[in-house]
């Protein structure tokens, strides 16, 4: 059976590094210290910011077949370990172990994308012979490492959007510093140990888990050329209003919303939903909140949904047949019954679920939920979904957009004239077409409006935000 260290250090231009071991990770679903974890403070972050910029001109000059090599040993390496990283996840987490290794695969598919994006990165040659006053005139441009960037990344997929940040940025050749969350560090160190297997340029990365409060640096240093941020909007934003003259990207919160139209294939709709709503918890930004149903269909769609939800297996995420494992944190279930309990106080039914002990809340369904109330209008991040009927597909359009966030929609619908009316109308990054709004594939361009943030992740899109465009103009003597 897969066990974990009791200590794990940090990574300090391309170090391991054991100061202390002040961060203790608790397993999600006991409670207890699983590991402890070394937490770097404001001198150790400033020495691998300095780091990162010593390693900017020599990471610049590797070859891409140099930096694709660097990428292809981490996949190799992340297939070897495959059942530790999963295992790590599903403790650090509290994820079940099948989305677990679900994550793993992706943490593969990411950086085997960004070793072949890497050979890739190409420029154009752009006629600018456009005026007389251009004639004999040519550009050339191509695309640069941007330098040193900062990486913060969140709880919920402490493996793959950590890669989302680490591979871009190795296939380009931008050293870089991460701030892993606190509550799910390890996935990132254990990458960090990974790639201090490679011969990359000293100070091409550190990884350093840190206290929120004490972390100023890898927002406001001015050494840094980007800041790549995925997290609560709220956080996001704060760390954009603060981070000076460098680049931002920010993937932030969801409240996503999906159509079921009545002619869509109700059983294969309704799998989909339950996957996307209540996978790992709810916790994701593009899970399934809000369940748009025709009226024609309501009331049959609503009981198959609720069946289904009520036979979902919860408990300890290691057993291979638990769907519904902890949230992160007591705390983060209080705060969704909370917002569970006010709905129904404000005339919302209960369905199912709605029950919580602990870190453990149901998978738990509701309808007629007030547009005002928090279970409507902010992000659940939790296993809550809400559903509404609707009769005029505008008016349903209408209600997808009726949001402060906008990152995914799903549609359920045979119709290619709605669907292509739902790509034009809604106000959001994706429109996904007989599937749920948390469908992402790693190589795609993947990002929000609106309050869930800006800028695109997907590795080829992530690629370009970390280079620059520069020119070249050469005239012809006559």
């Amino acid at each position: 059976m897969t066990k974990l260290k009791d200590v794990y250090p940090l990574y300090l231009n391309n170090k391991a590094v054991q100061p202390n071991a002040d961060l203790e990770v608790t397993d999600k679903f006991t409670g207890e210290v699983a590991f402890r974890v070394a937490q770097a403070d404001a001198k150790t972050i400033d020495e691998g910011i300095a780091g990162a910029v010593r390693a900017a001109e020599p990471m610049a000059r590797m070859a891409s077949y140099e930096r694709q090599a660097v990428l292809d040993h981490c996949v190799t390496r992340f297939r070897e370990r495959f059942d530790e990283l999963a295992y790590a996840l599903c403790v650090e987490a509290g994820k079940p172990i099948k989305d677990s290794e679900g994550e793993v695969g992706r943490l593969i598919d990411t950086f085997r994308i960004a070793a072949e994006e890497s050979v890739r990165l190409g420029g154009e040659v752009l006629p600018i012979d456009i005026a007389p006053r251009a004639k004999g005139y040519q550009s050339i441009w191509k695309r640069v490492p941007i330098g040193p960037c900062s990486f913060i990344s969140p709880f919920n997929f402490p493996l793959n959007l950590a890669a989302h940040k680490i591979a871009p940025a190795l296939a380009v050749g931008c050293p870089f510093v991460m701030k892993p969350a606190s509550r799910t560090p390890l996935g990132a160190i254990i990458i960090g140990e990974i790639l201090a297997e490679t011969n990359l340029p000293e100070g091409a990365f550190s990884i350093l888990p840190a206290h929120r409060e004490g972390a100023d640096l890898f927002t406001t240093d001015d050494r840094l050329k980007l800041l790549s941020f995925t997290g609560s909007p709220d956080v996001g934003w704060d760390l954009k209003a603060r981070s000076g003259k460098k680049k931002v990207v920010l993937e932030l919160g969801g409240n996503a919303a999906v159509i079921v139209d009545k002619d869509a294939d109700l059983n294969d709709a309704m799998e989909r939903i339950i996957f996307g709503a209540f996978y790992q918890s709810g916790q994701s930004c593009i899970g399934v909140q809000r369940i748009i149903i025709h009226e024609d269909i309501y009331d049959q769609f609503r009981d198959m949904l609720v069946k289904r939800t009520a036979g979902l297996v919860s408990g300890d995420p290691k057993d291979p047949k638990t769907f519904v494992g902890p949230m992160i944190s007591e705390s983060e279930a209080r705060r969704l019954d909370g917002w569970i309990q006010e709905a129904i106080a404000a005339g919302a039914t209960l369905l199912c679920g709605g029950k919580r002990e602990g870190a453990m809340l149901e998978a738990t369904l509701l309808e007629n939920v007030g547009r005002d109330t928090n279970a409507y209008r902010e992000e659940a991040f939790g296993p809550l979904a809400l559903l509404s009927r609707f009769s005029n597909f505008e008016a349903a359009l209408d209600e997808v957009n009726d949001s402060k966030f906008g990152i995914h929609a799903g549609i359920f619908t045979r119709d290619i004239f709605k669907s292509l009316d739902a790509w034009d109308k809604l106000d959001v990054g994706g429109v996904v077409i007989n599937d749920v709004p948390s469908y992402r594939v790693d190589n795609m361009p993947y990002g929000g409006v609106k309050d869930s943030g800006i800028g695109r992740e997907g590795v080829k899109f992530a690629m370009e935000d970390m280079t620059e465009i520069r020119n070249l103009i050469i005239r012809r003597r006559a």
